[in-house]
């Protein structure tokens, strides 16, 4: 996979070149960026009133999927490794400050929520072992709290029982969804690259495993099941990305956003439908910022701009895991000097934010933006009733997506940097 898309010119570069240099054919497809779906709901909220009423309407609509909750059980036998995925899946290592007790024994003696440390409206439940005296299969949902969870990850260590296909059939029953994972299958490969080195196959191995555990699970009742083989120890590789995507097609939208953002940055495929996501919501912000710039009052669209753009690049900046704590963490997993993956890093703004970087960056954004709102006057007449803050949503949106370009580049320049491989 190479790159995540070509960037838009950048407000950080020098001034864009004159229209005239440019052919209206080219800058219809580099501007290309509002979709009829997007005019559409935002035809919907101009019609009920105001730009101002409009804007106050589609944020409220950004503070709910800010707010949208999700809660993820993890459970399994005691001894499967639920705790070390809770803490994988979040971005921590186990000795992490925050991080869910792990141990040999069964250390979660009732449901345990671990927020994710950057997304805390994600949740991840570490749950009590199944099948242990004080929970059997029977009883178990309702002594953990089912109705607070979005689905269910079911752990196994070795091989896959009858309480873990009774506890399936009640969620089935219960009308959520459930997921199988085999966990530690990095220690299943160590033990048979030792047992049998001449032969050894590192596909055959983990076919052999999942087919096993198929067998295991078809035993004990539940039809036509999907295995997923994972390590916590190198959650990028094996089934991850695959679980992943299987999430994204059956979560609800709003959930599937909230997930996706709130998982580390193990793959290039990962990074670019993080991009994807942010970019969807671009438009929503700058109409914010276009109904305050409607309101006459001196100043306001300005000050409002800078805290909308504050706000957001440093959530981008945060979520590609470009800020300083997730740098120096992803360092240390690599066994590189931070300074070396900080070099992949281009965009200053990346580096640094301020309400003072962010406003010398708006002033020099100007000429982009003032292409970008004839574009969209040309393209999209709806726009023509936003002249009074045609110039506040130009410059927002040509900011949020420039800077998006940015930063998603940079995340895949660092992640290229730590690993060495283009994965």
């Amino acid at each position: 996979m190479g790159r995540p898309g070509s960037a838009l010119p950048s407000p950080m570069a020098d001034q864009a070149p004159p229209e005239s240099d440019r052919r209206p054919a080219d800058f219809r497809e580099e501007y290309d960026i509002i979709t009829d779906e997007d005019i559409a709901e935002i035809r919907d909220a101009l019609e009920g009133g105001r730009l101002d009423e409009a804007a106050s309407k589609i944020l409220e609509s950004l503070e709910d999927l800010e707010k949208t909750q999700l809660h993820i059980a993890v459970t399994g036998e005691s001894g499967s490794g639920k705790s070390s995925f809770v803490n994988a899946v979040r971005g921590l290592r186990d000795d992490d400050e925050g991080a869910a007790a792990t141990g040999v024994v069964e250390t979660t003696p009732e449901p345990t929520p671990y927020p994710h440390p950057t997304h805390p409206n994600v949740t991840l439940w570490d749950l009590p072992g199944i099948g242990t005296p004080a929970f059997q299969s029977h009883t178990y949902l309702e002594q953990v709290g089912f109705p607070r969870y979005d689905f269910f990850i079911l752990l196994a260590s070795e091989r896959f029982r009858a309480s873990h296909g009774q506890l399936a059939r009640e969620i089935q029953k219960m009308g959520k969804r459930f997921y199988f994972v085999r966990s530690k299958v990095d220690a299943d490969l160590y033990a048979a690259r030792k047992r049998r080195p001449a032969s050894y196959s590192e596909q055959g191995v983990l076919t052999q495993i999942r087919d096993d555990c198929c067998r295991q699970l078809l035993a004990e009742g539940v039809p036509s099941p999907t295995v997923f083989l994972l390590s916590s120890w190198d959650l990028g590789s094996y089934d991850f990305l695959a679980l992943e995507e299987t999430l994204q097609k059956e979560l609800p939208a709003h959930k599937r956003c909230a997930f996706l953002l709130a998982l580390p940055n193990l793959s290039l495929s990962i990074l670019q439908r993080k991009k994807e996501a942010m970019q969807r919501q671009i438009w929503k912000l700058a109409i914010i910022s276009c109904g305050v710039a409607a309101v006459p009052i001196p100043g306001l669209s300005v000050a409002c701009d800078v805290t909308i753009l504050v706000k957001t690049l440093s959530e981008y900046r945060q979520t590609f895991g470009l800020d300083d704590e997730s740098l120096c963490k992803l360092a240390e997993k690599v066994g590189k000097p931070v300074e070396d993956i900080k070099e992949a890093i281009r965009s200053p703004l990346a580096r640094e934010i301020s309400r003072d970087l962010v406003l010398k960056l708006l002033t020099k954004a100007g000429g982009g933006a003032l292409m970008f709102i004839e574009y969209l006057a040309s393209t999209v007449p709806l726009f023509g009733s936003m002249a009074a803050g045609g110039i506040s949503f130009g410059t927002t949106y040509y900011m949020l997506h420039s800077f998006l370009e940015e930063v998603a580049r940079d995340a895949h320049n660092v992640l290229i940097k730590a690993f060495e491989t283009d994965v």
